[in-house]
């Protein structure tokens, strides 16, 4: 029908919300250059993992000297939320297992909350919004390390604004009804 969401409305809905993986992204190409973990396994980790925070911290704890047991340890607790994500839409992957891992893999906060904002979580925009999501992702990563030695520092492309405004943007289609917002208020106590 007419108003059936399509992969391409996915990655449309993408679209206002990429400047925020893209500058992640080139930090993190950026940050990788600059602590010598090499650009190739820079973009790999970033073709692999998909997954900001969780490169970030393990990025982190190697420069810092910590143990690969420790940065995975690190990756793992920061995306154990996926968990939580990968249930509530489990039920909207079509096909066998091996189909429905391969597509779980566009699940990222961007993809879900997309997914999500009319009610009901549809399996084109999370796709969609999720190749797109990916595609900036590890393109924005090589970018980031191509430029390592230019810029040294990752702060300098407003990473911390642009992640902060990301999740903002994210939570305000949610933020309908009462109990929503008093989630919102309360998570916002707690980081705080």
């Amino acid at each position: 029908t007419a108003n059936t969401p399509r992969i391409r409305d996915g990655m449309r809905a993408a679209i206002p919300l990429a400047p925020s993986p893209i500058l992640f992204g080139l930090s993190y190409g950026v940050l990788a250059d600059a602590t010598g973990f090499g650009a190739a396994a820079a973009v790999v980790m970033s073709a692999t993992t998909f997954a900001g925070a969780a490169q970030f911290a393990s990025l982190s704890v190697l420069d810092a000297g910590g143990t690969v047991a420790a940065a995975i340890l690190a990756a793992i607790f920061l995306n154990a939320r996926y968990i939580a994500i990968s249930v509530t839409v489990a039920s909207i992957f079509p096909g066998g297992k091996l189909r429905r891992l391969a597509e779980s893999q566009a699940i990222v906060d961007e993809s879900w909350a997309l997914a999500g904002r009319r009610g009901r979580f549809e399996w084109p925009i999370l796709i969609g919004s999720g190749l797109v999501f990916y595609v900036l992702w590890v393109v924005s990563t090589a970018a980031g390390t191509a430029v390592g030695g230019i810029l040294e520092d990752p702060n300098a492309l407003g990473l911390d604004a642009a992640f902060a405004a990301l999740f903002l943007a994210l939570a305000v289609p949610y933020l309908h009804e009462a109990r929503a917002r008093q989630a919102a208020a309360l998570a916002a106590v707690i980081t705080l």
